[in-house]
């Protein structure tokens, strides 16, 4: 073996006290517990939990500084032990819609990357179903459309009629179709409400998207999978409620799936609101009373997977003088991994053995990338992290995204990443970034994904 990693190591079956991973030529070789086989290096992490890699499933890299933005993204993800990133397609200034722009984007992770990314595709009115062949040719793991127009061309809205469409045209290839789920002619009303009534703040702004415009955006969606068979994925849900609703169609023989973002587990627009203000401002918003209902949608299996979804905004695009005014998305990759495992604990629940389930087995199964990423499993690739637990204060300026703000500064957190492999290669040592730009890499789908059939 070139090297072996010691430590409890977390497998899909359970944890190996006093175990081992071997590693060689990038790949995991041989895992157990006991003797170890020989290698040129060996990492004794003692106590420390052995997890894989995050695959995060929901990230904005290039939102503020386009495509360089991968560079400050992927060496906050090494940090956070989120070794692959799902990166989504509203990139700045063009969404990636066509092969030009996938190349332009494969190209840039060449460059700029520390971890590895995979890549949504999206359709855009100019371009219709045209480009979704030579996109899925070119190895992006799935499409997001939007129900809410933030911005005409880097972030349009998608009439119905375009969605039965990219419907009708994915059915046959599995690959997901993801949905920013928010109605806008709701939203857009009770915005102008809200305004003419001079009200503002982030209860204002929960206020104006209210669940009942999230869950109609939601419905009519699923409706539309339901009929023509697509897999159909809202992104964000932040209720119980659009879990259920998510899950009964599901029953009705729908390929759909809900995922759910990790601040939608931690903060309560109630008790954290007026704390935070635009700090916490998201899209769909953080609700109030929400966080026992999510955790029943997880126990229950009705969450496809866990993800951040991280947005690269500097902290001057929440300082304005509205709410409404302010960008929505906060970073998120380097608290992923540790708030996701805290909240879990503080449930009593197997806090390890899920964070390795939600936020690495199942989004890269879901994405197709399972062949090589999201377990520790012999024949994949060596993507692990180190998680030392204690009690850690998180302190927004020691991130690595150079944003150097965050929602979670201050809370405390029972883990911390003391080290990320990345195929193999100690990447973050628990205080320096050790990869250089260009280390990641570009990874396309492979596998079936979520809902295989028999013939697969």
């Amino acid at each position: 073996m070139e090297l072996v990693v010691k430590g409890r190591v977390v497998v899909p079956d359970g944890i190996l006290e006093g175990g081992w991973v071997g590693i060689s030529e990038g790949r995991i070789a041989a895992v157990g517990v006991g003797d170890a086989p020989s290698a040129v290096r060996v990492d004794d992490r003692g106590d420390a939990l052995i997890l894989p890699g995050a695959v995060d499933g929901q990230t904005h890299a290039t939102s503020y500084k386009g495509l360089l933005g991968i560079a400050d993204t992927t060496r906050s993800a090494i940090a956070g032990g989120v070794t692959t990133l799902v990166d989504m397609p509203y990139d700045n200034p063009e969404p990636l819609d066509r092969p030009e722009r996938l190349d332009a984007k494969v190209a840039a992770i060449a460059a700029h990357a520390h971890a590895d990314m995979a890549l949504y595709g999206t359709a855009t009115r100019e371009t219709g179903v045209a480009n979704l062949a030579s996109l899925i040719e070119g190895g992006v793991v799935a499409f997001k459309i939007s129900s809410f127009e933030s911005n005409p061309v880097r972030f349009p809205r998608i009439g119905e009629d375009l969605v039965l469409d990219l419907m009708e045209a994915l059915v046959s290839t599995r690959l997901p179709l993801g949905l920013h789920n928010e109605d806008q002619e709701i939203v857009l009303s009770r915005i102008a409400q809200a305004k003419a009534a001079g009200r503002d703040g982030i209860a204002a702004h929960v206020e104006a998207r209210p669940e009942a415009a999230e869950l109609a955006a939601t419905g009519q969606f699923l409706a539309l999978g339901l009929a023509i068979g697509a897999h159909v994925h809202p992104v964000h849900l932040t209720t119980e409620a659009g879990f259920r609703l998510t899950g009964a169609i599901a029953e009705l023989g729908a390929a759909a799936t809900g995922e759910l973002c990790v601040h939608y587990l931690w903060f309560d627009a109630a008790r954290d609101g007026e704390r935070l203000g635009a700090r916490m401002k998201v899209n769909p918003p953080i609700r109030a009373a929400a966080i026992d209902g999510l955790w029943r949608s997880i126990s229950e299996g009705l969450v496809a997977f866990v993800s951040s979804d991280h947005s690269s905004w500097p902290i001057d695009n929440k300082l304005t003088a509205s709410i409404f005014d302010a960008g929505a998305g906060v970073p998120g990759l380097e608290t992923l991994v540790p708030a996701f495992f805290t909240a879990a604990e503080a449930r009593g629940l197997d806090a390890a053995r899920l964070s390795a389930e939600y936020l690495a087995e199942r989004p890269a199964r879901f994405f197709g990338i399972d062949d090589r990423k999201g377990a520790i499993v012999v024949g994949r690739e060596a993507d692990l992290i180190a998680l030392e637990q204690g009690s850690f204060v998180w302190d927004e300026a020691a991130s690595h995204d150079e944003l150097n703000w965050s929602p979670f500064h201050g809370e405390t957190f029972t883990v911390r990443v003391a080290a990320s492999w990345l195929r193999g290669q100690l990447v973050w040592d628990g205080q320096d970034i050790l990869n250089s730009p260009g280390s990641g890499r570009f990874v396309p789908r492979a596998t079936t994904g979520w809902f295989a059939t028999e013939k697969d």
